[in-house]
C-alpha cells in the first residue's frame, strides 16, 4: 500500500482529479472521433482528426490509468472485492478489445456499417465503464 497517498489529506482527492481529466480526454476525443465515422463533420478529413483525437485519447488513458493505478494501489483489497471495481477492469479488457478490432480491420478508412457498430459498442462500454467507477463508493 500507498501509504502517502491514505494520509495526505490531498493526494487521493487529486488523484480522482486526474483520474476525471484523463477520462474526459479519453471519452470525448473517443466520441469526436466516433461521430465523425457516423458522417457528422463530413468537412473535416478523417485522418488529421484521428491523429488528433486519438492521440488525445491515448494522453486521457494514460493520466486515468496512471492515477488509477495508484489510487489501487492504495486500497486494493478493498477495491478487488468490489464488484463494480472488478466489472469496470473487464470492461476496460472489452474496450481495448474493441478498439483493436474496429484499427485492425481499417475501421477509418472503410467507415462503413461494421466501423458504426463498433464505434456505438465503444460509446456503450465508456459509458459502463464509467458508471461502474461511479459506483465503486456505493457497493
Amino acid at each position: 500500500m500507498l501509504t502517502w497517498i491514505v494520509a495526505h489529506p490531498l493526494a487521493y482527492p487529486a488523484l480522482e482529479v486526474l483520474h476525471i481529466v484523463g477520462i474526459a480526454l479519453l471519452v470525448g476525443n473517443l466520441v469526436l472521433l466516433e461521430l465523425r465515422v457516423w458522417g457528422l463533420g463530413g468537412d473535416l478529413p478523417v485522418q488529421p482528426l484521428a491523429r488528433l483525437a486519438l492521440g488525445l485519447a491515448v494522453l486521457g488513458f494514460a493520466l486515468a490509468g496512471a492515477s488509477g493505478l495508484l489510487m489501487f494501489a492504495a486500497q486494493a483489497a478493498e477495491l478487488l472485492a468490489n464488484r463494480a471495481f472488478v466489472l469496470k477492469m473487464g470492461l476496460l479488457m472489452l474496450a481495448g478489445t474493441n478498439a483493436a478490432w474496429f484499427h485492425g480491420r481499417g475501421s477509418l478508412v472503410r467507415m462503413d456499417r461494421t466501423a458504426r457498430l463498433l464505434t456505438l459498442v465503444s460509446t456503450a462500454i465508456w459509458l459502463a465503464v464509467i458508471a461502474c467507477g461511479r459506483s465503486i463508493a456505493y457497493v
